[in-house]
Formats: structure tokens, C-alpha cells, sequence
């Protein structure tokens, strides 16, 4: 499939600038039969008792730095931890950094250049665990997408905004967004009608944000990014396809870590470790049997993911009647629960 395949007209007003409040009053489209809006709110009754719903419990990392390289100034986004101390870097102005040099943040806080590949770069930070994190916390912004526009750095408010109420596991680079719609009291409804949770962790990279720039879809490279999957999960995931139960993987990133880890049986094992899984029509889903994500960007790998788990002309249509009804896409916009092809 060509990557113009994917491609549709997005007005500029439907990209979210700010999350709505409360999180689950944004809306959401069930794309089934037949296209219904509702709230996040509303998804306990969208669901059934004894559905799991899987969160990514990630927590992003505040990966965005501003520094110095003698005089000239460099903006870097953090995406990839390779090592103590040790990151992968989108760097603005990446052509004229060298081996060795050393870009400066604060007075005690810098990074030496270890390696280089176009507009990336491997960069060795003077310290490292908790103290790296620390720094980032004091001298960092959060790394919001480039639709979403700031004056510089990210705000103070979207330090809460931009990170999950079950956010846990430091070093995602980028939100898992939909999570960003659930709230304790949405928690509190869906547990009140016996629909389970399960927690895994995909450190979610800035790699997300690339735009595909091959003609073909079989041609794009997907970023690597670690991910865990533990005992606990992969038994709640097995004894819920068991009984009969639905797996609702909520976002794509976790609905790409589950498929990482399924057997072609549709059994689910433990997992640790990068994974670059891209997934695109005619694909087989061997443990995810519903999806709710946002709405994605034009010729982007996550709405090739959403048209090869819903259908890739009804996503078409849905994204279709998004527009036309005023949904909000992207990060701080609405969602959709979808169900995979020939499962209701």
C-alpha cells in the first residue's frame, strides 16, 4: 500500500491546543455498525462486565532541554535511554554538533556528544538514575508534540496535563494519550461493574511524532521502544480470553506491546525487551479485541494501525464523520473505541 493511502484533509481548528476538563468530558466516537458519539464518560455503559481494559502505566519524562554549545544555542528531545546516563536525542541544528562536544543546560549539568546520525544524537549526561531524572524535573519541559504550539518550553500546566492518572514508570518521552481521558471517578464506575485492569509499560519514544516520509508503507522503519509485560498481566489477559471476555487495549501503545507478546494461539507470555512492530492492513491481531485511541495524524503509522484493526474504509468514514462533528484530534483531543474487524 502507498502511504498517500492514508492520507485525508484535517482543518487546522480541530487540533487540540488544551485537553477539556474534566478529562472524561472529552468525546468519544464508537465506531461499530454505524458511528454513535458519547463521552469517555459513558464507557462503562460501552463496555461489558468482564472486559479488561489494558493502561500503559508509563510516566513521561520532562525530555526537552534547552542549552548551549559555546554561543549557539541547541534544543534537544530526548527519545531513547541506552545505558546509565545515557540518551538518543532528536537535536535541533543536529548538522553542526560534533564528536565530543559538550552542551551545557546549567552550570552543573551538561552532556557530552558520543555519536551522531542525522538528526540524531547519542548524548553521555554528568550524571545519571535518580539524579539525571532530578535535573530534567528541574531544567526540563515536557515533550509535547509539534502541533501542539508553546511559547518555548512546555507550561506548568501541562505538566498535569500531559501525564496519566496511573502514570508510575519513569521514561516514556511521549503521553500515552488515551489515557489521558480516564479520571478516578471513571475508574471508580468501571471497577463498580466488574470490568478489570491491567497495567503494561511502553516507554513511549518522540519516535511517534516522525512523520512516515517513504511512498510505500512496507519501506518505513518504526523506532524501537522497551516495554514490559508481566506475570500478573499476562494472567489477566489469558483467564479474560478464557471465559470469553474482551481484551481493551487503551491506546495504541498498548495494543502494540499485547501483539508483541502473543503467540499465534492468541496466547499471551511475558515480555521485556524493544519492540518495533508496525502494524498495517492485513495484519492478524492475535489478543486485542478493542481499542480505544485518539484520532491520529494524516499518512501517520497509528491511523495505519487504527485501518488495519477497524477496517481501512470504515476508518476512513470515521475519521470522516469526526470532522464533520467537530472532533478534537490528536494529543489533547477526543477519542474513539473501536472493535476489531469481525468482532463485535
Amino acid at each position: 500500500m502507498k502511504v498517500d493511502d492514508f492520507d485525508f484533509d484535517l482543518p487546522k481548528d480541530l487540533i487540540a491546543q488544551r485537553p477539556v476538563s474534566p478529562r472524561d468530558a472529552s468525546k468519544l466516537l464508537r465506531v461499530d455498525d454505524g458511528f454513535s458519539d458519547y463521552t469517555f464518560a459513558d464507557l462503562p455503559d460501552l463496555l461489558q462486565e468482564g472486559d479488561l481494559l489494558v493502561f500503559n502505566n508509563t510516566r513521561v519524562i520532562p525530555a526537552r532541554l534547552k542549552g548551549k554549545r559555546g554561543q549557539a544555542g541547541v534544543e534537544i528531545t530526548l527519545h531513547k535511554h541506552e545505558g546509565e546516563g545515557t540518551w538518543v536525542a532528536f537535536a535541533k541544528g543536529a548538522k553542526k554538533l560534533k564528536l565530543d562536544d559538550v552542551i551545557v543546560f546549567q552550570d552543573d549539568f551538561h552532556a557530552i556528544v558520543l555519536g551522531k546520525e542525522g538528526g540524531e544524537v547519542t548524548l553521555q549526561f554528568n550524571r545519571s538514575g535518580a539524579a539525571l531524572m532530578a535535573a530534567l524535573e528541574a531544567h526540563g519541559g515536557m515533550p509535547l508534540p509539534p502541533y501542539i504550539k508553546r511559547e518555548g518550553l512546555a507550561d506548568e500546566r501541562d505538566k498535569s496535563d500531559y501525564q496519566t492518572v496511573f502514570a508510575e514508570k519513569e521514561g516514556a518521552v511521549a503521553a500515552p494519550t488515551a489515557g489521558l481521558h480516564f479520571t478516578p471517578e471513571l475508574l471508580e464506575k468501571l471497577l463498580a461493574k466488574n470490568i478489570g485492569f491491567a497495567y503494561v509499560t511502553l516507554h513511549v519514544g518522540a519516535g511517534t511524532f516522525l512523520p512516515v516520509k517513504v511512498d510505500h508503507v512496507a519501506d518505513h522503519k518504526m523506532h524501537a521502544e522497551f516495554g514490559v509485560i508481566g506475570a500478573d498481566t499476562v494472567k489477566l489477559v489469558n483467564e479474560t480470553h478464557d471465559r470469553g471476555g474482551r481484551v481493551v487495549a487503551v491506546g495504541t501503545t498498548s495494543l502494540r506491546l499485547l501483539e508483541s507478546a502473543g503467540r499465534e494461539d492468541g496466547i499471551l507470555e511475558e515480555f521485556e525487551g524493544d519492540t518495533d512492530i508496525f502494524i498495517t492492513p492485513g495484519y492478524k491481531f492475535k489478543i486485542v479485541d478493542m481499542l480505544t485511541t485518539n484520532f491520529h495524524l494524516p499518512r501517520s503509522t497509528l491511523f495505519m494501525l487504527v485501518s488495519a484493526f477497524a477496517g481501512f474504509e470504515k476508518m476512513h468514514a470515521a475519521y470522516g464523520y469526526a470532522i464533520e462533528n467537530g472532533y478534537r484530534f490528536y494529543s489533547y483531543g477526543d477519542g474513539s473505541l473501536l472493535s476489531r474487524k469481525n468482532i463485535k
